[in-house]
Order: structure tokens, then C-alpha cells, then sequence
């Protein structure tokens, strides 16, 4: 029992000789490793600094080029989006299946007559459907009548399509237009100061040249950002628009032949 005991407080003694030696190796290895975490933190901070992400790249630049007319180049951008992004939406839903629409309608009024059809035109959605259903709903009167009526709503339905347009072509120009008035007023800035110290150096002017060709660089990218969504919205807009006249004259044929069915 007492070489049992023995041997345990032996070991114990040899656990606690070496937790203590490894404490002491540690104290001794702290300050270096303090120095090298130290070291690594401050390369991994230049570093970083370096390779600066692309959208941290333009916020710094975007700063840099002062509040004043920045502003006013994201809040064109800002308006600008938020009409591209209504028009899409709206266009988008305004798309309709042509085709299966006129099929439709042409079976429905060949087996229920205009009422039917109607129906049809009232379930769908889309400037085509309600174009449809003018023509049907002037189809008692005659041809010309539904004619009429068709050319007369495909003119109220393409201002609709062409909604707020004109706001996103504005701001498509005014972006660009504010930039190169930023790089004029910090050239003018430039100059003043070369009069002002009477000495061209370099120091001087370089803070209000490099505002102006930001300002200038912003504007541009604004414009081509918007002018992208302005291209899509307006080939958008042809698209339905040829529908519509396609849809019109394939109408105006089915009421032909359904009239001179009737009169058979």
C-alpha cells in the first residue's frame, strides 16, 4: 500500500515538473509570438490595402469625388433604376402569348359567337387581349367600326407601354452632363489655386484635377448603366408593339370571316 502510494505522488510530482516547464517555455516564447502576430497583422493590413476589392475601389473613388455633384450623379442612377425596373416589370406582365390568345378567341367566336370571345379577352391579360376585345365590342356595328376602334386603343395602348421612357432618357443625358460640369468647376478650382500661390506646382492642382475626372468617370458610368436598361425597355416595347399589329389584322380577318360565315 505504501509503494502504492508512493509511486502516485512520484508521478505527481513528475506531471506537475513538467506542466511547469512547459509554462515556463511558454512565458519565455510569449513576447515572440506577440511580435510575430503583430508583424502578420500588419503585412495582412498592407495587403489588404493593395488589393482593394473592386466595389471598395469605387466607394473610396466615389467619396474622394465630394459630395456635391456625386450626389447628384447617384441620384439620377437611383432614379433612373427605379424606372427601368417599374418598366420592366410592367412590360414583362404586358407580354402575351399572341398566338394562343388568337386561337382562342377565333374558337371561341366560331362556337359562342362575341360574347364568347369577349369573355376570352376579358380572362387574359396584356395590351393584345384588350386591343381584342375593342374590336369585338365593335363588331355588331361593322369592319370599319372594329377597325377603327382597334387602330384607336393600339394608340392608347402604346403610350402606356411608353410610360416614364422620356424620365429615363433624361437622366441618361443629365448623368454624363453633370460629370463634365464637375470636371469643369474642379478645373476652374485648379486654376485658381495656380493664381492664387502664383507658382505652377503640381501639389496644387492635382486635388481638384483628380475630383474633376472623377465626377467625369461616374457620370459615364451612370449613363452606360442606364442606357443598357433604356436599349432592353425599348426593344421590349417594339416587340409587344408588332404584336399588337399582328394581333389587329389577324382580328380584323377573323371578323371578316365570321361575318361572311353568318351570312351564309
Amino acid at each position: 500500500m505504501k509503494r502504492l502510494f508512493s509511486i502516485l505522488v512520484i508521478a505527481a510530482v513528475m506531471v506537475l515538473g513538467a506542466g511547469n516547464l512547459n509554462a515556463a517555455n511558454n512565458v519565455n516564447t510569449l513576447p515572440g509570438t506577440i511580435v510575430n502576430f503583430v508583424q502578420d497583422e500588419e503585412a495582412s493590413a498592407a495587403a489588404e490595402e493593395e488589393t482593394l476589392g473592386f466595389h471598395q475601389e469605387l466607394k473610396k473613388r466615389f467619396i474622394e469625388g465630394g459630395p456635391a455633384f456625386m450626389g447628384i450623379v447617384l441620384l439620377c442612377l437611383i432614379l433612373g433604376l427605379a424606372v427601368a425596373i417599374e418598366r420592366i416589370i410592367f412590360l414583362n406582365l404586358s407580354t402575351t402569348n399572341t398566338r394562343k390568345l388568337a386561337k382562342d378567341v377565333e374558337d371561341a367566336l366560331n362556337s359562342g359567337g362575341v360574347e364568347e370571345a369577349k369573355e376570352v379577352c376579358r380572362n387574359t391579360k396584356g395590351p393584345v387581349a384588350s386591343i381584342y376585345y375593342q374590336g369585338l365590342d365593335r363588331a355588331d356595328e361593322s369592319i370599319d367600326a372594329a377597325e377603327k376602334a382597334v387602330v384607336a386603343y393600339g394608340g392608347v395602348q402604346m403610350g402606356q407601354l411608353e410610360k416614364n421612357v422620356s424620365w429615363l432618357s433624361l437622366f441618361i443625358a443629365i448623368a454624363p452632363m453633370l460629370g463634365f460640369m464637375g470636371t469643369v468647376i474642379g478645373m476652374i478650382t485648379a486654376f485658381d489655386r495656380i493664381e492664387a500661390a502664383g507658382d505652377m506646382q503640381p501639389s496644387l492642382v492635382a486635388g481638384g484635377i483628380k475630383v474633376a475626372l472623377l465626377t467625369t468617370v461616374f457620370g459615364l458610368i451612370v449613363a452606360i448603366i442606364l442606357q443598357i436598361f433604356y436599349n432592353y425597355i425599348i426593344a421590349k416595347i417594339d416587340s409587344i408593339v408588332n404584336d399588337m399589329e399582328d394581333a389587329s389584322i389577324t382580328l380584323i380577318d377573323m371578323l371578316v370571316a365570321y361575318k361572311n360565315k353568318k351570312r351564309i
